[in-house]
């Protein structure tokens, strides 16, 4: 027999409201480990900001024939990364925590590495591999909070699957710059 679920009744939620009022968005019903939700997101954070720096530098570095249109994307992802990196920073905050953006601990945060790229197939090699470990980092984060934090859970979805996307687009990019080579 399956266990029937209750809500709360409103009188109730007015009190438990009004108790630990200072933990803002975390209520008594957040069943996560703020804190190591907090340190995950921290890291998180770190893994954005250098994704953003390489595609920057890779988005000024772009040489060649059609390096245009691959710059351009390059550009785009570094901006939708901000956004991911925007995100994550206002969800630290919410959960009472600060968000780390010290220069001087980034990179050993961050779960993908800051590599230049000699040439743009380098560069976009690099991405790839970088999207590829935030995509397995995220589905683990996402696995990790299940329903102990469905908000938190819900945001790192949906950069999972904008990190996908970018996958997806630098293997194609990465099979159009192969086949030019072999041509």
């Amino acid at each position: 027999m399956t266990e029937k679920h209750y809500l709360t009744d409103v009188q109730t939620l007015r009190k438990q409201a009004r108790q630990h009022i200072d933990d803002g968005a975390v209520t008594a019903g957040y069943t996560a480990d703020a804190q190591m939700v907090i340190k995950l997101l921290n890291d998180a954070l770190a893994t954005e900001l250098v994704c953003v720096l390489r595609y920057r530098r890779h988005y000024f570095m772009a040489q060649g024939i059609q390096s245009k249109s691959i710059a351009d994307e390059f550009l785009v992802h570094a901006n939708e990364e901000q956004g991911h990196a925007d995100q994550i920073a206002r969800r630290i905050v919410q959960l009472g925590g600060e968000p780390d953006f010290s220069p001087d601990s980034l990179s050993g945060r961050s779960h993908a590495e800051y590599v230049e790229g000699d040439s743009l197939v380098d560069m976009i090699k690099e991405d790839l591999v970088a999207e590829r470990i935030a995509i397995d980092s995220y589905r683990e984060m996402v696995q990790y909070l299940g329903d102990s934090d469905p908000t938190t859970r819900t945001m790192l979805e949906g950069i999972l699957a904008v990190e996908e996307e970018h996958a997806d687009e630098l293997a194609d990019l990465l099979q159009g710059r192969i086949a030019e080579a072999s041509s």
